[in-house]
Parts: structure tokens; sequence; C-alpha cells
């Protein structure tokens, strides 16, 4: 192995003296946690929620609270952003005898996302409202009418920051978008002479041309987990929506049957069973709610017992699009991880069958 700065300089690639990144063929990492917070801030301080509407006023003032980290790679002119963050707002409420009359009652208190991820980035976050001041009528009905139109304004402003980070964030103005010159629009080499291309047989030609159809922009994820019991207790786990909800924490709705539909992680996930074989097969046609309507994905879980007491699972899933409908490109790493942190590994450390 050659030591540091003594490598074949036929395959270091240097920056260039002018340091352009041409097409961002390099992987380009921006920070944008600071970025965040600004945009962030800006977005959720001092909006008017009711502006003396019966009697009541009620606003939001500042953040005051971000955490986490944020950041957008760049690779050959893709965006992929990527965030993990937490936040909380303070807001106030006030009620009054009439627009121009005395105060009656201020209350204040808080809102709080507790998780805003780029995973989730087509599903609205969780969000937490509490009041401080008064837990009384007053306080508990201006809480509830800043649920009622507080909470989808809020809502609607993170949407536009996930947009924003979908298409760049700080670095969107700094990307350059255009692609190399195809080989088909280039002139031949001086003292080249240009020969047509063989056609294709007509049976090559058209394979090809279903395969580009197939493949383009999507991908195949295969897994393959270990797991410490019966392949039928494991096959029964994942067609059971009482337990499904047991070791994600979430809603679920599961047919057993062949044609029969499900529905995971509070609606996240829906498909439908295709083939289904006791402690043997899983077949199903599987989409998310982030992915652009029609897209469906095929997922084949293969249970096999090599010994009593150990089964593997083989997971198949074919037809994952690489980017969801909001142009984030994280949609086949979050669907593996997924399928890791959230499936498997939550079924190990709930029902015990090993780490």
């Amino acid at each position: 192995m050659a030591k540091f700065g003594e490598g074949d300089k036929r395959w270091i690639v240097e920056d260039r003296p002018d340091g352009t990144n041409v097409h961002n063929w390099h992987w380009v990492e921006r920070d944008c946690f600071e970025w965040s917070r600004s945009l962030l801030s800006s977005l959720l301080s001092n909006l008017t929620i009711l502006d003396d509407e019966g009697g009541l006023a009620i606003r939001t003032k500042t953040v005051d609270r971000v955490d986490g980290e944020a950041y957008v790679n760049v690779r050959k002119g893709k965006i992929i952003p990527g965030y993990e963050l937490s936040l909380s707002l303070s807001w106030e409420g006030e009620a009054r005898d009439s627009a121009d009359g005395p105060s009656l009652l201020k209350v204040s208190g808080s809102l709080e996302v507790p998780y805003l991820a780029d995973e989730n980035a087509g599903e609205d976050p969780e969000v937490k409202i509490t009041v401080r001041d008064d837990d009384g009528p007053v306080g508990r009905r201006i809480k509830d009418i800043f649920i009622a139109k507080g909470k989808p304004l809020v809502l609607e402003k993170i949407r536009a920051y996930v947009q924003a980070m979908a298409t760049g964030g700080p670095v969107k103005d700094e990307i350059e978008v255009k692609k190399a010159p195809s080989d088909a629009g280039k002139a031949p080499a001086a003292g080249r002479k240009a020969f047509p291309a063989a056609p294709a047989s007509g049976n090559a030609a058209a394979a090809a041309k279903k395969e580009n159809k197939v493949k383009e922009g999507f991908r195949t994820i295969t897994l393959t987990e270990k797991f410490n019991c019966r392949a039928c207790d494991l096959y029964e786990i994942l067609m059971d929506e009482n337990r499904w909800k047991g070791f994600t924490q979430s809603n679920a709705r599961i047919s057993k049957e062949v044609g029969g539909q499900f529905s995971l992680f509070d609606g996240s996930i829906t498909g439908v069973n295709e083939e289904l074989q006791d402690g043997k097969l899983i077949v199903q046609k599987w989409r998310s709610g982030s992915w652009a309507e029609g897209i469906h994905s095929t997922v084949r879980l293969i249970f096999d017992e090599p010994e009593q007491g150990v089964t593997i699972v083989k997971l198949t899933q074919t037809e994952v699009p690489e980017e969801d409908k909001y142009g984030n490109a994280t949609v086949v790493e979050n669907t593996e991880r997924g399928w890791r942190q959230l499936i498997f590994n939550k079924i190990r450390a709930l029902f015990g069958f090993g780490i």
C-alpha cells in the first residue's frame, strides 16, 4: 500500500486550480444547521393565529430552541438533504371584553416539535401544545383555538422548510445542474472517421428498452436477517396487527388473507397481500405515503429455518423509487433503515429474539 502522498497521480482526484467542482461530480456536504435555525425562526415567529376575534387574540412569539443537525449532500447534481431536529416556540393568548377593551386574561404557552427528520419528509411531524399560565376554562379555550387554527399554520411553515431543504437549502444557488454533454452530441475527434453504430437486433433492442423502462429511477433492496426463534413465530408477528402495534408503538391494520389490505405506522405504509404461506413466505404490494401516486414496490420475505430455533429472513423489495414526491433522494436508504431499525431490531428487542 502506498504511503500518504505517494499514490499514483493518475488515480488521485485533485482540486482544480479555480476551485470548480465540475458537474458536482465530487461529493459535497454543507452544514445547514445555522441556516435551518434562522429559517425556522423566520417562518414561525410572530405569526398571527387569531386577531381579536370574539375577544381573543393569539400569536406565536419566538422560536426558543432548535436542536439537532441539518446538512445537504450534493453528488453529481443530485441533492440529498439530511436533518434530525427538535424545536420549541412560545406563544401567547389574550382575552378582552372587546377589541379596545381592557385585558381580562393573558396566557402563554409552548409548542414543541420533538422530531423533524428527512426520513419522514412526506409526513407532518408530531406537535405538542401546552398552556403554562392558566388551566381554567379560558386557558383551555385559548389552547383549543390554538390547536384548531395555530397548529395547521405551524405545520404549513414547517412544510415550507422541508421543501426548502429538498431543493438544496442554502446551497441551492450554488448547485450546477448542467449535465455533461452526451456522446451523441459530440463531433468526431479530428483525424477520426465516424462510423455508424451497428443496429441492435430487434429482440435485443426491445429487451434493453424494457429493462431501462423498469429500472430507471428505481432500486432493489435486499436484506438477510437472523432471529433466534421459530420461523412460524416470526411469520405470525409480522402478520399480526396487535403485535405490530406493540413493537412499533403505532397503529396498524393487517389482513391475514391473500388480497387483503394492510396499513402500518399510522397509515404511512399501505399495501395488499399477494401471496402468503404460513411460516415460509410473504409477498406484498407495498408503498409509502410519501411516494408519488401510483408507485408500488413489491416486498418478498422468505423464511428459512436451517436449525430449530434459528430463522433466516431474506427480504427483497423491488421497484423502490429513488426519490419521493417531494424530490428527496433518500428513499432507498430510509426504507432500508426502516426495515432494520424500526421493524427487525424492534422485534428482536421486544420479543427476545436476539440482537
